[in-house]
């Protein structure tokens, strides 16, 4: 979608909130400098200089948040993914009302799943486990495929450009808010599955998948720990949208690219002839986070995942930043 979307609403009327109009700009070129070298109480015109940078790319970056979670289909993505961790609780729930397991009579069921029963705490684990391999990564790819194209679309990068701001820290805030977005998405679901978790079923000590007993509280800090590795699972495709989003001036293309090449990859992961290829995908280690459900913690898988997603977004970030700054704007 683009700026010109309804939820934008006031702050693109007036080019982001009660910022300078177009032409100026976040930072624009007719902002008044420290007179002549050195500033109030003798400070030196470089330091004043270095402060002002500073405050226009905080002021781009709140902006570029602002403008992210303003949007409603930014609400419409949280209500989609609240919304599983409620039916998978409420599936679970109706399926063992007659005292019955998971999956029937065998207690079988998807990862975390058949624990919920006797701890709703689990529902955090199991609600990330379903919603990482399809739900989280779309959502990104959705927003991260918009976050460029979609200006352009709209006729509003043209007029960001103006200030100077410029392209490289208006690319960094960009990537930045779709981080941001990462994060607030994968809280969203270990939220609303802790809330159904405590409303459908008992709370109390962990059993982790090692066997031993850790507190309700030590629980919590392992799903903390879990919703960030997560968040951080999600920085490759969020990377490979903007890089997307700089290769084409319609919001709509972008966000399907995106949400295409992830299908892809996911389809790729599954063929066994391309086994020799799968360690290299951005997805093969997402699931390395139930590893922080042992004791001790085995941290091989997750610093591989990390490993990987940070290799993804410093070559497509890089990528992005090789085509936007060298990009015609005409929008």
């Amino acid at each position: 979608m683009s700026r010109a979307e309804p939820g934008a609403g006031a702050a693109q009327d007036t080019g982001r909130g009660s910022g300078p109009e177009p032409g100026t700009g976040v930072g624009s070129a007719s902002e008044p400098g420290p007179a002549g070298g050195t500033g109030a109480g003798g400070a030196p015109e470089a330091v004043l200089g270095a402060a002002g940078r500073l405050r226009r790319s905080l002021g781009l970056f709140r902006s570029e948040l602002g403008l992210t979670f303003r949007r409603r289909r930014t609400f419409a993505l949280f209500g989609v993914l609240a919304a599983v961790p409620v039916l998978i609780g409420v599936a679970v729930r109706i399926e063992t009302g007659d005292g019955g397991g998971v999956g029937g009579p065998g207690g079988g069921g998807p990862a975390f799943v058949a624990q919920i029963t006797n701890n709703g705490l689990f529902l955090v684990f199991a609600a990330l486990a379903a919603t990482l391999p399809v739900f989280l990564p779309m959502a990104v790819a959705v927003v991260a495929g918009d976050s460029i194209a979609g200006e352009a679309a709209s006729g509003t990068l043209r007029y960001l450009l103006v200030a100077p701001a410029g392209r490289t820290r208006l690319l960094l805030a960009k990537f930045t808010a779709v981080c941001a977005f990462c994060a607030a998405a994968t809280l969203v679901v270990a939220v609303s599955a802790l809330a159904v978790g405590a409303l459908l079923f008992p709370l109390g000590d962990v059993t982790t998948i090692s066997g031993t007993t850790v507190s309700f509280a030590g629980g919590l800090w392992r799903a903390l720990l879990i919703a960030l590795v997560v968040a951080a699972s999600l920085t490759g495709i969020a990377a490979i949208g903007l890089f997307v989003s700089t290769l084409t001036g319609s919001g709509i293309a972008a966000m399907a690219t995106t949400v295409g090449l992830l299908i892809t990859v996911q389809i790729l992961g599954t063929v066994p002839q391309l086994s020799a290829v799968h360690p290299y995908l951005f997805p093969y280690h997402w699931m390395s986070f139930s590893d922080l459900m042992r004791e001790p913690f085995l941290w091989d898988g997750i610093l591989r995942n990390l490993g990987l997603q940070a290799l993804y977004a410093a070559v497509f970030g890089s990528a992005a930043w090789a085509r936007f700054t060298t990009k015609d704007i005409t929008a």
